[in-house]
């Protein structure tokens, strides 16, 4: 498999014809290779964009662009096994939770490309015959740089919303999934409607066509997934151009979880939002904070989900837990977490590296330990791996300020039966999203994104479109009769 770019509604090879090769991580096995850019394929890339933006009808085409974000959702749905079978291969992660990202994936388009005939203004009339117009008008040239954990539905997220407003834009996809990324938008390219130059893709196993497009005067929107360290490099890379960012970044999610609840139950839903693709999610379960009066209790039945675990190929019935993404993430997080397991308090479950069949794909299972300290740095730095910090609290305000002692704030989770606790709970806490008995629901139609350093901006929902879209005030005085 070749994952090309796409330019100005072609499949290319690149003006370097370099390439880099695409790898199994369950594996390690090579499954295709993808086009390794440059500068120059940046800046065909936005040159086609803003040729697309500025001189086809497309910002102007609301029903237009309905029309092809429905298409597309038809086209990837037709393919949603294949397409679930590919993500699989090249990001490791489960079957079950491929499909959901097609499936989810399918769903969010579908939801703006109701969106898209739907941006109204304003129009009032502020004094005797003098009137003002507000419109919502799309931003222009977007660059959309999107992480491997997620390569579908993250993708989905800020493309949708920004073809819904009427952009034209440039994904540079992760290197560790291009061969996904070209498959879902080959999909988008098979709408004969869709104008040329409107959606672009460009790969890179460096960072240099992404800097291109942060730097770039022609660019008008960043949106990015990632690390806040790499968010603070692009907001100051982009300063000069005093572009539009829209930046989800890290999160350390904290699971309250108080004494009048079903613990094994809780215990079991609460390892599934912590390994969820293999714990490479910003909002994956962190922190685990329990009421003093059943910690004891909770420290078992965590041990015993923690334990049962199943991990192995993704493609195999039963795994609830694949690979790491690759060599150098794994290598980063069990350095992370061995390094957390001699600092503990305890160590309930110590979780490391596998071998066996797994031995030459980047396996760890996961780890569970369990601290009082919330300033340790384990409790605090975003370890994107499968480990999962218990700590107690003694009541209500004491869980509200352990949850809120971090410099994240992407989303939480509450635990109990009382409805009473449960806003209350959710309200003191200052994060983007939170989830009242349950975790890791994210839905089309609810905004979410995060406070302090997980980020600027919001996506999905209908506040998605803010971040592609620029807001203009238009003066008569026409007089009066």
């Amino acid at each position: 498999m070749i994952a090309l770019n796409l330019i100005n509604g072609r499949w290319v090879e690149g003006q370097s014809k370099r390439f880099s090769p695409s790898f199994n991580p369950a594996t390690g096995e090579q499954i295709g290779k993808y086009v390794n850019s440059d500068e120059i394929d940046a800046v065909l890339a936005i040159e086609a964009a803003k040729e697309a933006f500025y001189k086809s009808n497309w910002a102007h085409q609301p029903r237009l662009r309905q029309l092809v974000l429905l298409e597309w959702a038809s086209r990837l749905e037709q393919k949603i096994e294949p397409l679930a079978q590919l993500l699989t291969q090249e990001n490791g992660k489960v079957i079950a939770q491929s499909r959901g990202e097609v499936l989810g994936a399918v769903s969010e388009i579908r939801y703006y490309a109701g969106l898209a005939r739907y941006i109204p203004g304003n129009f009032f009339e502020v004094e005797p015959g003098v009137y003002t117009s507000i419109l919502k008008e799309p931003a222009g040239v977007a660059g959309l740089i999107i992480p491997w954990n997620a390569p579908i539905v993250l993708l989905i997220r800020s493309l949708a919303p920004a073809m819904a407003a009427g952009c034209a834009s440039i994904i540079k996809s992760a290197p560790q999934t291009t061969q996904i990324t070209a498959a879902v938008l080959n999909c988008l390219q098979e709408v004969t409607s869709l104008p040329p130059g409107v959606v672009n893709l460009v790969s890179e196993q460096g960072h240099q066509v992404a800097a291109t497009l942060v730097e770039s005067n022609d660019v008008d929107v960043i949106s990015f997934t990632g690390s806040n360290r790499t968010g603070q490099k692009i907001m100051a890379a982009a300063a000069p151009t005093m572009k539009k960012l829209s930046l989800e970044l890290g999160g350390k999610s904290c699971c309250l979880v108080f004494n009048d609840v079903n613990l094994s139950d809780v215990a079991s839903k609460l390892v599934t939002a912590a390994i969820i693709i293999s714990g490479q999610q910003c909002t994956a379960a962190r922190r685990i904070l329990v009421h003093e009066s059943i910690y004891e209790d909770m420290k078992i039945a965590l041990k015993l989900a923690v334990e049962s675990v199943k991990v192995g190929f993704g493609q195999d019935t039963g795994m609830q837990m694949g690979p790491l993404i690759d060599a150098a993430a794994l290598e980063r997080v069990n350095t992370e977490i061995e390094r957390s397991l001699d600092s503990c308090d305890e160590v309930i479950v110590r979780g490391g590296r596998l071998g066996g069949d797994l031995s030459k794909g980047h396996f760890i299972s996961p780890s569970l330990i369990a601290h009082q300290d919330d300033n340790a740095f384990f409790c605090q730095d975003e370890i994107f791996g499968p480990l999962i910090v218990l700590e107690s609290f003694t009541d209500e305000k004491h869980a509200v300020q352990k949850a809120n002692n971090t410099e994240y704030g992407l989303s939480a989770s509450v635990w109990t039966n009382d409805g009473n606790r449960s806003l209350r709970i959710a309200r003191a806490l200052r994060n983007g999203t939170i989830w009242i008995n349950d975790h890791n629901k994210l839905i089309a139609e609810a905004e979410t994104g995060g406070y302090r350093k997980s980020g600027l901006g919001r996506l999905h929902g209908f506040d998605a479109l803010i971040d592609f879209t620029e807001i203009k005030s238009i003066y008569q005085n026409v007089g009066v009769v």
